[in-house]
């Protein structure tokens, strides 16, 4: 993780987002973790762990030329089908009602800084749809099949982007805590 920038002044962001306690919801989380574990990152990529932010999105945000998310998806496919939206998909539809103050409020968030005028001109979402949102510090065994897929489509739109990170020759064990106190 690039901790010498303050948030905001990178001018790329790969953002986890999930709660590490609510099993494949950590998806984030695990991806970063990976991503934080195995590569190096030029100046211009700040990568973090925001668990759930809920309306606390903005701050890291704002400012930012293109933006990747992590998180998991909703949608019809299996479980573990992996996903990629952009920007334009993500607020094609109008936001729906937030269920929790854990929420992310990702549309909100986008929708609120495009208003402004600061916005990230580029946004990608790579998610994986989840087996079980429920109590638990493990993925199920779809999610986790498909997050070392999840792990190169970021790397894969950090390429595209113009800012590949380095594979590390040596990569570190990634900090996955929770599964570690969850006793997986």
């Amino acid at each position: 993780m690039t901790a010498e920038h303050d948030p905001g002044t990178a001018a790329v962001a790969v953002l986890g987002l999930g709660n590490v306690l609510m099993g494949d919801d950590a998806l984030g989380p695990w991806v970063v973790a990976q991503l934080a574990a195995a590569y190096d990152f030029p100046p211009e990529v700040e990568v973090l762990d925001l668990g759930t932010p809920g309306l606390d999105l903005h701050p890291h945000i704002a400012g930012r030329r293109a933006l990747v998310l992590v998180d998991v998806v909703r949608s019809d496919a299996p479980a573990g089908t992996l996903r990629r939206y952009t920007k334009d998909e993500i607020l094609r539809h109008v936001p729906g009602p937030r269920v929790s103050p854990h929420d992310p409020g990702v549309k909100e968030a986008l929708l609120s800084l495009e208003f402004a005028g600061g916005g990230p001109a580029e946004v990608v979402l790579v998610g994986v749809v989840p087996q079980e949102v429920s109590s638990g510090t493990s993925l199920s065994a779809p999610v986790r099949a498909a997050a070392d897929a999840a792990v190169q489509a970021v790397v894969d739109e950090l390429v595209r982007l113009g800012c590949p990170p380095r594979r590390r020759a040596a990569p570190a064990a990634p900090d996955l805590w929770w599964e570690a106190a969850g006793g997986a």
